[in-house]
């Protein structure tokens, strides 16, 4: 009879089936939709934003171009060397015979992640074939824009890939190869907006722009505007979808393979780039990796490479006078764009006369998309979910054990632990997540990349679990400091030494008393390892968020985040009842 008691009061212990089993349920219907959607997912062919457009996509030459804002090129090389002297064991590579791309996964169709879950794009299928050329492999890892060109100077990168304009100001930072593209500047606002040209940008209007970019400089500085800057492009379309802004500034490629006219937005008017070509980055100190990209970007040329590509992801008619590669390359031929775009011209008329969307249709096709959530969710769940867990449980690990030591530290009756510890909590409490994890990410990046393996996990981890210590031994440090005195003295009076006292009495009592804020600091740790984004992921490497972004830059779609979200809170609900639980059950004991 004991013993049913004692089995009967076990079950009544456990949580009530009326906490967990809603929980449960949810838990399984996301791992029965991801099996359906993984079934499927290698079946299909590419489609979405990032496939390549093809020829029929062809658009003529835009007829208001500010031609003479262009400015002379001062850079392209005369010739290159023959593609079969380059000495490719000598290119200073990071990974000896493999060239280390950084790129980004949201400005179809030059630099994007399709649906297969690939890096893609143009300029990256270029350099795809560039180094076919050489006899290298080529592995694409994803970043942010805003610190590519420091990755890329910090040795991060071998090669950075992001239609990037090269800019005087660039080219202090990073060194460049030849063009293998131009640029437009495109004005995309609501067709039947107040703004129409860029003669109708002024002081209060909203123009968004993507940070760090040439769009940026051009509205800031030869408009003299003030910009709302974005992190991406996927990012300023969908605050210009829902009004946000009023317009949209953005690379004529990037905005003819975002704009749709379903949703009442077109492209209203472009303008030549204001400097130079498009080109690669490349580390300055590295000029032998530049020189056998410039003879492998000749050869693709001289083969055909390029124009096929250029047909297939950016179809559009070439500056006059403006060619890609050396200037020895011979020039591209191209099928007649104009030709096509005029033949195509009816059509795409019948297609911008469209009807815009009701706001409640507009905003459940972008959040609430069935086959978006389909899509995505397998790669959510298979390649985020596990992914986020080891960055948030690394961190966490670590922020708990040095939190503890500046806990201690910071009650310490000697000042020369006290103060030391009193600076790092102050230091690291004040200084924004993303500085810290760029500092130790790139400071030392480099120095430990043979142990790290470039892996950027370790590195991140620890940057956000020095970040987490400082409010951990904070949290640490309030719970022991309200111990009651007397139970360090009935422990000394016990025989206890203050050691003893501290690690056995103490410190467990105060440990219990904020559980609650304990797992409130991991459930940020949580959502804050989406900001390893900015050291560079891999595919494998992505997290919940930065698969979730790349879905919506192939989409156009924000359900992928939305999905994204739902398993946050799969992960961050079920912990905060299961520490309220254990924290009920230490004050109160069993029944």
């Amino acid at each position: 009879m004991t013993v049913l008691h004692k089995a009967q009061r076990r079950v009544r212990a456990l949580p009530s089936p009326r906490r967990w089993l809603p929980l449960l349920i949810a838990v399984l219907l996301i791992g029965a939709l991801a099996a359906c959607g993984s079934s499927s997912s290698d079946e299909t062919d590419d489609e979405g934003l990032c496939a390549p457009p093809g020829v029929n996509s062809a658009s003529a030459a835009p007829t208001n171009l500010a031609t003479s804002a262009q400015a002379p090129d001062k850079f392209t090389t005369p010739n290159v060397t023959p593609i079969d002297e380059i000495d490719t064991s000598d290119l200073g590579l990071i990974k000896p015979g493999t060239i280390i791309v950084g790129t980004l996964g949201d400005a179809p169709p030059s630099i994007c992640v399709n649906s297969k879950q690939q890096y893609t794009g143009m300029d990256n299928e270029m350099l795809r074939a560039m180094a076919d050329k050489l006899g290298l492999q080529v592995e694409f890892v994803g970043t942010e824009f805003s610190s590519l060109l420091a990755q890329v100077a910090g040795k991060r990168f071998d090669v950075g890939s992001s239609s990037i304009t090269t800019t005087d100001e660039r080219r202090q930072t990073v060194g460049f190869t030849n063009g293998y593209d131009f640029g437009y500047f495109a004005l995309a606002a609501k067709v039947d907006g107040e703004v129409q040209s860029f003669d109708d940008l002024n002081a209060s209007t909203r123009i968004g722009v993507v940070q760090g970019t040439v769009q940026d400089d051009y509205v800031a500085n030869t408009l003299g505007l003030n910009p709302v800057k974005f992190p991406d492009y996927a990012t300023a379309y969908a605050n210009l979808r829902s009004g946000q802004i009023d317009a949209w500034v953005a690379p004529s490629q990037q905005a003819e393979g975002t704009v749709q006219a379903s949703d009442g937005i077109g492209i209203l008017e472009n303008t030549f780039s204001i400097n130079n070509f498009t080109g690669w980055a490349v580390n300055k100190g590295n000029p032998k990796l530049a020189d056998a990209l410039n003879s492998a970007l000749d050869a693709i040329i001289a083969d055909g490479t390029w124009s096929k590509l250029y047909e297939d992801w950016a179809p559009r008619e070439l500056p006059a006078g403006w060619k890609p590669g050396s200037k020895a390359a011979p020039s591209p031929k191209l099928p007649d764009f104009a030709k096509i775009a005029e033949a195509n011209a009816a059509d795409q008329t019948k297609t911008e006369a469209v009807a815009p969307k009701s706001t409640l249709e507009q905003l459940g096709d972008t959040f609430f998309s069935g086959e978006q959530f389909r899509k995505a969710l397998p790669e959510l769940v298979t390649t985020g979910l596990p992914n986020t867990l080891k960055i948030a449980i690394t961190s966490g690990v670590i922020g708990t054990v040095l939190g503890m030591l500046l806990a201690v530290a910071g009650i310490s009756r000697t000042r020369w632990l006290r103060w030391p510890a009193r600076v790092y909590t102050d230091v690291f409490r004040g200084l924004p997540a993303v500085v810290v994890i760029l500092m130790v990410g790139l400071g030392f990046g480099p120095v430990v990349k043979n142990i790290t393996g470039g892996n950027p996990f370790w590195l991140g981890s620890i940057a956000l679990g020095l970040l987490a210590a400082a409010y951990i031994g904070e949290i640490f440090r309030s719970g022991i400091q309200s111990v009651e005195d007397g139970q360090m003295e009935a422990s000394r009076a016990l025989g206890f030494s203050y050691r003893s006292s501290m690690s056995l009495v103490v410190i467990p009592q105060g440990v219990r008393r904020v559980l609650p804020a304990l797992m409130n600091q991991f459930i940020v740790l949580i959502k804050d390892s989406s900001l390893i984004y900015f050291l560079g992921l891999t595919v494998s490497e992505r997290d919940l968020f930065a698969v979730g972004k790349d879905f919506n830059a192939d989409s156009g779609n924000l359900t992928p985040l939305l999905a994204a979200g739902l398993l946050y809170l799969v992960l961050t609900v079920p912990l905060t009842h299961l520490v309220n639980y254990i924290d009920k059950r230490l004050r109160t004991g069993k029944a």
